[in-house]
């Protein structure tokens, strides 16, 4: 496992804008000249609550590392359990990592994923680069679409496996933008396609939190049988509000966040 933070978040950035290209020409526009105040609020990272790769196995990593978990959260539509942690260091990004609960699908969907997740080298789960290590196993294109249909999420982690899901600008750090209104513009107008599912802002200032993201790129995945232009990552957008004792909310919404996952549906 690292032992550096600023190590581990280098990785996974690399190996996120690898296959999504918009997330470092928006990380350009948004920042000021200096390009030092776009700060990443949060990563999120997904996989399946089988025992071998569940998420306190990804969780470690960032334990390690000094991180404690702060929150936990339920998609029930979804069949999703999450949780979130911080750093001591609040100048440190957030993780938000999520799971599917592969006992509320169908009987199908829970054996094809057992037999991706077989072919998972158990040392590999341990290994400093396993949070940004991609695909372990194979699969083949009638096995996506099968997934597809039933949990976009399992589909997702079928085809990319180990990564950062997305990056999330935190827009308080901004300092050409004070609103994600202002941002969504911005993004819009140099062609950039936001997610819309639950309007093109998620969240209130109610709530202490307001988010947007883009729709994912899409990049080419090798399966046994060919290759596919399919949903990569995103880049998700964080404003957050003061609690009453003047720090700013560092929780996440549930709600919000049950619409962000949906930047990744197939098109």
């Amino acid at each position: 496992m690292h032992t550096q933070v600023n190590e581990l978040f280098s990785e996974l950035w690399q190996n996120y804008v690898s296959v999504t290209p918009s997330a470092a020409k928006i990380h350009a526009l948004l920042g000021s000249s200096q390009q030092d105040d776009v700060q990443n609020d949060h990563i999120a990272l997904r996989t399946f609550n089988i025992e071998k790769i569940n998420l306190d196995k990804l969780a470690a990593h960032f334990l390690a590392l000094g991180y404690k978990e702060n929150g936990e959260y339920h998609f029930e539509a979804k069949k999703l359990y999450a949780k979130h942690y911080e750093h001591p260091d609040p100048t440190q990004p957030k993780v938000f990592i999520s799971e599917l609960l592969l006992e509320k699908c169908s009987p199908e969907l829970q054996a094809i994923v057992h037999k991706l997740v077989d072919q998972i080298d158990v040392a590999a789960v341990t290994a400093d680069n396993f949070l940004y290590s991609g695909r372990h196993w194979s699969i083949d294109q009638a096995t996506y679409n099968t997934l597809v249909k039933e949990s976009e999420y399992a589909a997702w982690v079928s085809v990319w496996g180990f990564r950062a899901n997305h990056f999330t600008v935190s827009v308080n750090a901004l300092k050409n933008f004070e609103t994600l209104v202002s941002v969504n513009d911005t993004l819009k107008a140099a062609g950039f396609a936001l997610n819309t599912s639950g309007g093109e802002i998620k969240g209130s200032q109610e709530v202490m939190l307001k988010q947007s993201s883009t729709l994912a790129d899409e990049a080419l995945v090798e399966f046994t049988d060919g290759s596919k232009m399919v949903p990569s990552c995103f880049y998700e957008f964080a404003r957050r509000f003061p609690m009453a004792d003047g720090t700013l909310y560092p929780g996440f919404v549930a709600a919000s966040a049950d619409k962000i996952f949906e930047s990744t549906n197939a098109r």
